[in-house]
């Protein structure tokens, strides 16, 4: 049995959760799956056997204006990579994961010990964080001192190869959905609610665009009768709000907050909209097409991958929110156009399924 150290986010995030349903499909496999990080991961809930959970302590000290949680995080798994004989560390975001884990490698490597590093990029730590000048070369340093690097689109890896001095192959392996655990086994014809559902899930950080989403609903909800569920949460969040009450939408908008009940939205959605300035891969959206949702983006990033304009969404270019109001209002009001995006989207995340990417996240594995 492959003992294999899973270093990530526990929030909400994309990578987080790619690494928790990672980690559960190994676990249900020949692997046992060490979770290491500062909070129990959200969607690790369901999770049943093979796995065990190391909590980060962060020290706190009136000296450190800023807990120190690299140091933290390396001694961490320094500490379970010892105590469980690791066989392989895979780490989600080059910082602070990457660094910390290289760290602890090579303090490991003092005492005997010798331990590969899988790098997964999952996208803010190449396109946003990581190409400042005051943490570039910290960046640089933790790809490059890891022993295989993967990132989640063909968009992140030109990305990741025009803004840092990469010296190593970069394999590409997309986020995948479990149809299984939603029991999710043949697509079958979803029919239009008769107030039709939009959606868009985000940290609602400007990027995602979340006040696109209240001015598209907006034109929409002139010509159909519809409702708008916000899920998340972010520094964009109040604006949305102030946004809908300007234009009295209140009543047609429920901004859920964070929620442990996304496939229960998501099965009721019939339109998703994700109109953001940039997606590394988009993983909201595949979940989505995954219910048999179409969904509604803009043109270019990592979503590419996934939406094929005029076949299971439509893309936009940024911004035009007239364009993608109109692409919604030809959706709900055309039953043969929906049925046709619907199934196409279902059909389009099938490619995408645990049971057609992880083999190749095993076949790295298995390479050490």
């Amino acid at each position: 049995m492959k003992r294999i150290g899973i270093v990530c986010y526990p929030t909400f995030g994309g990578s987080g959760i790619v690494a928790t349903e990672l980690g559960k499909a190994l676990s249900e496999k020949d692997y046992f799956i060490h979770f290491i990080s500062y909070e129990k991961p959200v969607r690790l809930g369901s999770l049943k056997q093979n796995f065990s959970f190391h909590e980060v302590k962060i020290p706190s000290y009136p000296l450190f204006h800023y807990p120190p949680y690299e140091l933290a995080l390396t001694a961490k798994i320094v500490e379970v990579v010892k105590k469980n004989k690791l066989d392989l560390l895979h780490v989600h975001y080059a910082i602070p994961h990457a660094y910390a884990a290289v760290n602890a490698k090579k303090i490991l490597k003092s005492i005997g010990i010798s331990i590969p590093i899988v790098t997964t990029l999952h996208g803010t730590d190449i396109t946003l964080v990581g190409k400042s000048p005051y943490i570039l070369s910290a960046v640089n340093y933790a790809i490059n001192e890891s022993d295989s690097i993967t990132a989640v689109s063909n968009y992140l890896k030109k990305e990741t190869l025009k803004n840092f001095d990469i010296k190593k192959e970069i394999s590409v392996i997309p986020n995948f959905v479990d149809f299984n655990f939603h029991k999710l086994k043949d697509w079958a014809p979803k029919k239009l609610n008769k107030k039709k559902i939009i959606t868009h899930i985000s940290n609602f950080r400007p990027v995602k665009k979340c006040l696109d989403v209240i001015h598209i609903f907006r034109k929409v909800s002139k010509e159909i009768d519809c409702f708008l569920f916000m899920v998340g949460d972010g520094p964009d969040l109040e604006k949305c709000k102030d946004l809908a009450n300007k234009y009295k939408l209140s009543e047609k908008v429920n901004f859920v907050g964070k929620s442990k009940k996304i496939s229960d939205i998501l099965s009721k959605t019939d339109v998703f909209l994700l109109p953001s300035e940039k997606e590394s891969f988009g993983l909201v959206a595949l979940e989505a097409m995954m219910f048999s949702s179409p969904v509604i983006t803009t043109t270019g990033s990592g979503v590419s991958d996934l939406i094929h304009h005029n076949k299971n969404g439509f893309c936009s270019p940024l911004g035009d929110t007239d364009r993608m109001s109109k692409d919604c209002i030809k959706l709900l009001t055309d039953d043969n156009l929906y049925t046709s995006f619907s199934r196409s989207a279902y059909e389009s995340a099938k490619e995408f399924s645990v049971e057609k990417i992880l083999p190749q996240y095993e076949k790295i594995y298995l390479s050490f």
